[in-house]
């Protein structure tokens, strides 16, 4: 991994792992850009949208840091080649553990929810990823929350989850906002939701 070039970027200049991995992804809004990416690629202007709070100014810097230390990439796509999408790169995918354990982490601080909290149905793929882990060892699961669908898969990679159904999926969860909710902060195991669908 490689600075981006241009304006210097400010380092803590510790010799130490943490140190260095926080110079690369510690700024505001970065963990966010790429937890955004874990299902899939993104326009800038499907990030922007589902990053509310964050400016253009500052999403359009982060992309750039990020690309720079090869944590994303981009590339364009369209009939013309017009319209920029960006997607983790191997190294990127290397940090879903972190925002893993950040979400468990931070599951007793959710409390209730505020009126000035913004919420998107695939900020819940972290927690319920844990949820279906703990169901099956192996397996693929198609989530429906509202009119947002994807699925998460259960392998020898971990837990991922990706952009709409999967292709064979060995069951369906079908949650509305509030019991998504309640199983992402831990207050309802996934078993009690008797939301679970086997597909046969």
């Amino acid at each position: 991994m490689a600075y981006s070039e241009g304006v210097p970027r400010r380092s803590y200049d510790h010799y130490c792992a943490a140190s260095r991995a926080l110079d690369v992804v510690g700024d505001r809004w970065s963990l966010l850009v790429i937890r955004e990416l874990f299902p899939g690629p993104r326009r800038y202007s499907d990030l922007f949208a589902d990053l509310p709070g964050i400016s253009t100014d500052v999403l359009a810097a982060r992309l750039k840091d990020l690309e720079g230390d090869g944590i994303i990439t981009r590339h364009r796509v369209g009939p013309r080649a017009t319209t920029a999408v960006y997607e983790l790169t191997p190294a990127g995918v290397a940090l879903r553990p972190v925002l893993d354990a950040l979400s468990v982490w931070g599951t007793t601080l959710l409390g209730e929810r505020r009126p000035t909290d913004a919420v998107r149905a695939h900020w819940f793929a972290l927690p319920l990823g844990r949820a279906v882990a703990a169901r099956i060892t192996r397996g693929a699961v198609t989530v429906h929350i509202g009119d947002t669908t994807f699925h998460i898969v259960v392998g020898d990679d971990g837990i991922t989850h990706h952009d709409g159904p999967a292709t064979t999926p060995d069951a369906e969860l079908r949650l509305d906002w509030e019991t998504a909710s309640a199983v992402a902060a831990g207050e309802l195991p996934l078993a009690d939701a008797g939301v679970w669908a086997p597909v046969p």
